[in-house]
């Protein structure tokens, strides 16, 4: 990890991003750190990093873990049961869609 001044990383950002390829580099004004440069490698990369400091990904898993405290969550079990429930219903609807399309189109 490299800590460096707003000074020094505005004159040499290049050298700093390209420093940031090796670790996060920290950058400080009047001492304190204020933001970091971290390397970004893939589109996984950069969504992780985008979520993980997201006010409202945060506000939404904050409420999960209230309710999950206070006994309003539901069983892991349940939970995947209800999902398998739901995606074949979402398939049998796609499938209908498109069987629809497909008859509109045979009587042009």
């Amino acid at each position: 990890m490299k800590i460096a001044s707003v000074a020094e990383v505005k004159a040499k950002f290049s050298a700093y991003l390209k420093q940031s390829e090796q670790g996060a580099v920290i950058v400080t004004r009047n001492g304190r750190p204020v933001a970091a440069l971290l390397a970004v490698r893939d589109d996984e990369d950069l969504e992780r990093l985008v979520l993980a400091h997201s006010p409202r990904l945060r506000a939404i898993l904050e409420t999960a873990r209230q309710q999950i405290r206070a006994g309003e969550g539901i069983a892991h079990g349940d939970f995947w049961h209800e999902i398998e429930e739901e995606v074949p219903a979402k398939a049998r609807r796609k499938s209908k869609a498109r069987h629809v399309t497909q008859a509109s189109k045979d009587s042009v």
